[in-house]
């Protein structure tokens, strides 16, 4: 019995990690705004990759939480 529950549950959460996971994908596949709707896959390529490119460097940017010194 325990082991059906165990399996059963399993199921469950993996149900709700690929319905999250489905929604989170799906907002990343929206057109960027102001692109050109009839633009070459090229120029798609770039903007895609310049829209990676100032992900990656306003994450850098933004500073790193520093973990608070503890006593020893």
């Amino acid at each position: 019995m325990r082991a059906i529950f165990g399996i059963v549950s399993l199921l469950i959460v993996l149900a709700i990690v690929g319905v999250l996971a489905k929604k989170q994908l799906g907002g990343t596949t929206s057109v960027a705004p102001g692109a050109a709707p009839a633009a070459s896959p090229q120029q798609q390529s770039q903007q895609i990759q310049q829209q990676i490119q100032q992900t990656v460097e306003g994450t850098l940017q933004q500073a790193r939480p520093m973990p608070e010194d503890a006593p020893k």
